[in-house]
Parts: structure tokens; C-alpha cells; sequence
């Protein structure tokens, strides 16, 4: 019973996470006259805030002299900062210019970048079914790119960052409010710098906004933080699996959002190139699913050999064989493959 009430409340945390990240798009515009850069630095600087409170709360601090003392993955760390500022300042830039869908694109098609990049960077072998949604994904983007009149860049761009970021997670391997607060943490200086640039111009809103705007400022930070926490609390409880199917609710909502009440339009192009990036999600959901059937058979039938046998055997799962990442891809979000869970999200 108390299994059950664990998974139920992990799915709750889980839809929780995927639907605050679904449904960001209402509060980026809340922030105008704030520039996207200006609300960029705003976010760093405040999620370190609420990050290092939450640290302080849960007294894990252990991992900062671990970290110092390893300047590769100081240098890693830095890069994945970098390219998760991209992901952002875009995103931001995309909601308040209108571009709702075509962002949500972007999260729809990253994991078919992450197999993609599994492929090409890490020289793994895919099943037919990923090939297939690879090249129905590849149709996709030629099919809105004749429907934009040129390759939905900021889509791409999206994808792209978000994968290079899961990649470079993959590499640093550290808990999800630790890397945040890494990476917060080496924004933090540039961000702040630029703020307080942006103050002695007299172009900041921070304050010239009011005190309301400036309130709506400072809570990016729980914005950022709040959705982790929860994707944290679901990760440690539910299956990965189960995960890898909650991570469409962000896009989803932020489709729904961008056309019933952005009023994005949405011509006959458009609609059959996001129906081929849904077709290639569902090989890529089925393909994980049948996966995840005959390793728990396969299992199952070790373990009845193992009986015959006389060996002794395990009260608890067997563990799944290895995968690869281009594997993984739908069963977590971009920054998946081979990472912990908690590892493996950053909300957009």
C-alpha cells in the first residue's frame, strides 16, 4: 500500500514538474517591458538564491570542495552554463515575440536530437524503429521549413542547446540542485554585472517598474527552482519510463497555449509537420515501451533459471542491461541518457 501511495504521489509531483514547465509560457510576458536578456540575468542570479537556500536547508555542501578540486569538470560545468543560457535567453526571447509553437517544437524534437547526437558523437547503434522516427523527424523539419519559408531555426537552436546540455550533464554527473547552483553560480557574476550595467544606463525595470514588477523579477528564481524540486520528488518514485511520458506534458501545454491563447496561426504546413513529429515520438514511445517488456521478461526468466538451478536469488528487480543513450531518449528529457534522474531535466 505504502508503494502505491509512493508512486501516486510521485506521479502527481511528476505532472507537477512537466506542467509548471507546460505552462511558463503565461509568466514570461508578465515581465515585459523587461528585455529577455534582462529577465535572463534576473533568473540566474535569483535561482542561485533559492538554490543556495534550499542547500543550506538540506545541508548538503560536501559537493563544493569535491568540485573545486576538479578543474575538468569546473570547466564542464561552465560550458553546460553557457549553452543552458542560450536554451533560456531564447525560449524568453521566443514566448514574448510571439513564437510560442514554434518553441514548443523545439522540446517536441529534442529528443529525436538527442538520438541524433548519440549517433553521431557517441557512435551508437539504434534499433529500426529509432531509425525510422529519426528520418520521420528529419521529413518534419524539411516539411516546416518550406511551410516557414526557411528551417524553423529557433526550434532547432532549442533542440540542440537543450541535447548539448544533456550531454555535458551526462559528463559533470552531479545531482539536480547541485548542478544548478554549480552553474547558477558561474552565471551569477556576469549576470549580476550586467544588471547592474543595465541600472547605470538607467535602462534596468527592476525598480522602475514598481515594486509588483520587481517582485515578478525576483520570483524567476522560484520559477526556475520550484519545477525541479518537484521533478526531483517524482524521479526518486516513479519508473524513468514513466517520466519519459510526463516530459510531452511541457510541450503539450505550450502548443495548446500558443494556439487557444496566444492565437498563434497554424496553416496546413504547419499542422502536417508537427503531425510528423508526433508520429515519430509515437515509434520512439512504442520502440522504448516494448524495450522495457522484454527486459522485464527477460528478467523474469533469469530469474526462474536461476531457481531451476539453485542459485539463490533476488528479492529485488533485476537490474535492465545497459542502453544507449539514442535508447534512452524517451525515457527521459534531453539531458537523460545515462544520468540520474534527478540529473537529467532543466526546466525551459
Amino acid at each position: 500500500m505504502k508503494g502505491k501511495n509512493e508512486q501516486r504521489a510521485g506521479l502527481l509531483y511528476g505532472i507537477g514538474a512537466y506542467g509548471m514547465w507546460g505552462l511558463v509560457p503565461l509568466f514570461w510576458p508578465l515581465l515585459k517591458p523587461s528585455g529577455a536578456v534582462e529577465i535572463l540575468a534576473h533568473r540566474m542570479v535569483w535561482s542561485l538564491g533559492v538554490v543556495g537556500i534550499a542547500l543550506l536547508f538540506l545541508r548538503r555542501w560536501a559537493w563544493i570542495r569535491e568540485l573545486a578540486g576538479q578543474p575538468r569538470k569546473l570547466g564542464l560545468i561552465a560550458l553546460a552554463a553557457a549553452v543552458i543560457s542560450v536554451n533560456w535567453g531564447l525560449y524568453i526571447w521566443a514566448v514574448n515575440n510571439g513564437r510560442v509553437v514554434e518553441s514548443s517544437l523545439g522540446y517536441f524534437i529534442n529528443p529525436l536530437v538527442t538520438i541524433a547526437m548519440g549517433v553521431l558523437l557517441l557512435g551508437e547503434r539504434l534499433r529500426p524503429a529509432q531509425w525510422t522516427a529519426v528520418a520521420t523527424g528529419f521529413a518534419a523539419v524539411l516539411v516546416l521549413a518550406i511551410g516557414y519559408g526557411q528551417p524553423p531555426w529557433i526550434s532547432l537552436v532549442l533542440a540542440f542547446s537543450f541535447a548539448t546540455y544533456g550531454l555535458l550533464k551526462k559528463k559533470v554527473n552531479m545531482g539536480g540542485l547541485e548542478s544548478l547552483a554549480a552553474e547558477t553560480a558561474v552565471l551569477f557574476v556576469p549576470a549580476l554585472g550586467f544588471l547592474l550595467w543595465l541600472g547605470a544606463r538607467g535602462d534596468a525595470t527592476f525598480l522602475a517598474g514598481g515594486a509588483g514588477h520587481g517582485a515578478l523579477l525576483a520570483s524567476t528564481g522560484l520559477v526556475t527552482a520550484i519545477p525541479l524540486v518537484c521533478f526531483g520528488a517524482a524521479a526518486i518514485r516513479v519508473p524513468l519510463s514513466v517520466l519519459g511520458l510526463l516530459q510531452y506534458l511541457a510541450p503539450v501545454f505550450q502548443f495548446a497555449l500558443g494556439i487557444l491563447y496566444f492565437d498563434e496561426a497554424m496553416p496546413p504546413e504547419r499542422w502536417a509537420g508537427f503531425a510528423l513529429v508526433w508520429v515519430a515520438l509515437m515509434m520512439l514511445t512504442w520502440d522504448a515501451l516494448r524495450k522495457a517488456r522484454q527486459t522485464r521478461a527477460q528478467a523474469l526468466r533469469l530469474a526462474v533459471l536461476a531457481a531451476e538451478a539453485g542459485a539463490p536469488v533476488s528479492t529485488g528487480s533485476a537490474p535492465a542491461p545497459a542502453t544507449t543513450a539514442g535508447q534512452d531518449a524517451t525515457t527521459a528529457p534531453a539531458p537523460g541518457p545515462d544520468a540520474t534522474a534527478t540529473e537529467q531535466t532543466s526546466a525551459p
